[in-house]
């Protein structure tokens, strides 16, 4: 996954439906038609958010017959968590910099 994709990621995750449809992918690969009926949105609006997040690499899909399986792209998913670790990483780097400051004593 590229950086561009990293940034779509996010984007991506920035809607409401498409972070619900992560969570049910997230349990078990799914077809369309089952993310709709968990979903309060139609079919054509689950494939949409589903275009979006395969174009940002956070999932991937099979056929199956005349059905299309949708699951989590782990590269996708992982990229986005390191991400994640080298922000928590420089927080905490940044506090542990400001904990460790000498403090002056006053007189």
């Amino acid at each position: 996954m590229d950086a561009n994709q990293v940034g779509d990621g996010w984007d991506a995750l920035g809607d409401r439906t498409r972070r619900a449809i992560v969570a049910c992918l997230a349990e078990r690969p799914r077809a369309v038609g089952e993310l709709a009926d968990e979903l309060p949105v139609s079919r054509p609006a689950v494939s949409q958010h589903l275009k979006v997040l395969k174009d940002a690499g956070l999932v991937t899909d099979r056929m199956a017959g005349t059905r299309r399986i949708y699951r989590l792209n782990p590269a996708g998913v992982a990229a986005l968590r390191d991400q994640l670790d080298t922000f928590w990483n420089r927080a905490l780097t940044g506090y542990e910099d400001v904990v460790e400051q000498p403090t002056e004593e006053s007189s």
